[in-house]
Parts: C-alpha cells; structure tokens; sequence
C-alpha cells in the first residue's frame, strides 16, 4: 500500500476550557501522522483558554507537517462553530475533538489509513469512556439499526466535502447524530473502526442525570428519526437507551 500523506484538519471547539485544553492540544500535537491543520475555533471564552493555546502555536508549528490557527469570537454554540472549522478546513478529511477530550497517539494516522482503503464519506472508531467510576470501552459499529448506540462522535473523520454539503442544522445538542443520521439515509459510505481513535470525559452534555435531562435527550432523538420518516420503534428504543444508562451511570 502506498504511503498515505494527505492533509487532515482537526477541529477543537473551546469555551471556558482552561482546565483541559492543554491535554487536548498535547494530543493532536504529538501524533505520529505529520500532515495535520489543526483549527481550535474558541466561542469569546471569558477564561484563560485562547492564552494556553497560544502558548502551544509556536511549538506546534516547529513539529513537521503541523500547521495551528486559533479563532475566538462569539458563536452560536459547539455545532456552529464545527460549522465554521469545516469551512475554513483545508484538509481532504476532518476530525472533531472536543476541548476536554484527547485523541490516542495514532489516532489520524489510522484514520487517514482507512480513508486510503475504504475512500469513505464518514468514519468513527471506538472511543475511551473516562469516568470516576472506571474507564470503559464504547465499541464502533452500525449495526443492523441505525442508532445512536455505536455513533462516537469525538472519534469520528468525515470528508470537508460531506461537512460543507451536510451542515451541523443548529436545532440541539444531537446535531452531530441529525449530521450522521442524513449522511447514512442519503447512503454515502460509512466505515466504523473497532480500534479506540479518542478517550472522552465522561459528563458532558449528553450525560446529564436528572429526569428532565433524560426526558429531553429522548424527545430530542426520537425528534430527529422522526425528522427522517423513521419508524416509532426508535422513540421505544430510545426509551430503553436512557433507561439502561440512567441506572448504569
């Protein structure tokens, strides 16, 4: 196989992100792929966030094939500013990485190698699910049913070209799997990777424990198979879905 050396831009979406950033840039920093753009677009944070990554620009620019840009300004939230990196992007595929999650050191090059194989539309591998608990593994695949139970967002490589004709549509905090979802039902190719590509902190948004968060995270999903004339099953197994992490969680 000949080597593979395209470009790959990865996105880091930051606000109020002091506290973890370090880590994040660190990561796409030392991977061992060497043709990386990498754009953190900052939301005005109000902390020290633009100063620590400022403080990585010259370092990250020394290491060969790495090239870093930082935008801060005010936003419409996480999906509008992905949004944004996805048009400033140079790279043939894109990464999204969020501030206070961390890619595993190899994690474009396997990425950039399965892009070379399979020539997909969009990709995920397998993520590290950090918790106080004890870590656990959230394995990618599709399965026979489109859900949301395998999409590993913060492990997922998507073509600029799909990104620009697939828009984040800026209705919730499941714009990623309203993305995945049109790009699926449209049948552009999807390749999903059992290999951990990132490691994400558990007790973000879409972890959030009260009635009323769970309540909200299954009309928001049930909402977006709805949008595509899926069946009513999806609102049931959604149900089950919550159910099952509400206790495990």
């Amino acid at each position: 196989m000949r080597k593979i050396n395209i470009l790959v831009t990865v996105l880091t979406v930051s606000l109020n992100s002091a506290a973890t950033i370090a880590r994040t840039i660190e990561s796409v920093m030392n991977q061992t792929y060497n043709n990386i753009e990498y754009i953190i677009i900052d939301g005005a944070s109000h902390d020290d966030t633009v100063k620590i990554a400022e403080s990585y620009r010259e370092k990250f620019n020394s290491r060969p094939g790495r090239s870093m840009q930082i935008i801060s300004e005010p936003d419409r939230g996480m999906y509008d500013a992905l949004n944004k990196g996805a048009r400033l992007a140079n790279g043939v595929i894109v990464g999204q990485i969020n501030a206070d999650d961390f890619y595993e050191p190899d994690a474009v090059q396997t990425m950039a190698e399965l892009y070379q194989r399979e020539n997909f539309d969009l990709a995920w591998g397998s993520i590290r699910v950090i918790k106080r608990t004890g870590n656990m593994i959230k394995h990618a695949k599709r399965g026979f049913l489109w859900t949301t139970s395998h999409w590993c967002h913060p492990a997922a490589f998507a073509t600029r070209k799909i990104l620009l004709e697939y828009p984040y549509p800026l209705n919730n905090s499941h714009d990623d799997f309203d993305f995945a979802t049109h790009v699926y039902l449209d049948k552009k190719k999807i390749i999903t990777l059992d290999k951990v590509i990132s490691n994400f902190t558990f007790g973000g948004m879409s972890t959030q424990k009260s009635f009323a968060d769970v309540k909200k995270r299954i009309n928001e999903i049930y909402g977006i198979y709805k949008k595509y004339g899926m069946s009513k099953f999806y609102y049931l197994h959604r149900l089950i879905f919550e159910a099952i992490k509400y206790i495990l969680t």
